[in-house]
């Protein structure tokens, strides 16, 4: 759905993607749909490393990982997790960093990245700093952001839109933001 709603916006001149699995996988859909070439994969633009918590489930992290799952859940944006896991600063600095670059190398053109709830919400920070995010980033949703190739200046015009998802019945089950899995 997402494929056939990009493809009929003016035609991107690259697509890039995170390397994991699911993203890499939407991201060969869309590129197929919308008749580009290939697909960047950008380990950069992976979700957050959660450590010690990295492929269990939420609720067995909190008892199996407890030092893990606190520093997750911690709101201090310095604070790293265990096991190797990033800290949201850190993940900050990875994203927005791996985005400047797209710009610079797409200078005035039009780029579709494909990435992760996280990573996304990272992004939307430092675009618009002021105002956090509200809800869920949705699989598939659809966020525009504006980026000066000259200052980095960023202009959010639409974060976590999904209306190409409402008559398909897939936000009634799909994953996104449940807390189920990490």
């Amino acid at each position: 759905m997402v494929a056939h709603r990009l493809s009929k916006e003016v035609k991107p001149a690259a697509i890039y993607s995170s390397d994991l699995k699911r993203a890499a996988e939407t991201a060969k859909t869309i590129a197929r749909i919308c008749n580009l070439p290939n697909v960047v994969f950008d380990p950069a633009l992976r979700e957050r490393h959660i450590g010690d918590m990295q492929g269990m489930k939420f609720q067995d992290a909190a008892t199996e990982r407890p030092e893990a799952y606190k520093a997750f859940m911690s709101h201090k944006r310095n604070q790293q997790i265990p096991g190797g896991g990033e800290s949201l600063d850190q993940l900050s600095e990875r994203c927005v960093s791996c985005l400047l670059n797209i710009v610079e190398k797409h200078k005035g053109e039009r780029v579709i990245v494909v990435s992760h709830g996280g990573t996304i919400r990272e992004l939307y920070r430092h675009a618009s700093p002021m105002r956090p995010v509200q809800g869920k980033i949705h699989n598939t949703s659809v966020s525009v952001i504006l980026v000066s190739s000259i200052t980095g200046r960023c202009i959010v015009k639409t974060v976590g839109d999904i209306s190409h998802l409402q008559a398909t019945g897939v936000l009634e089950n799909a994953f996104g933001g449940d807390k189920n899995s990490a």
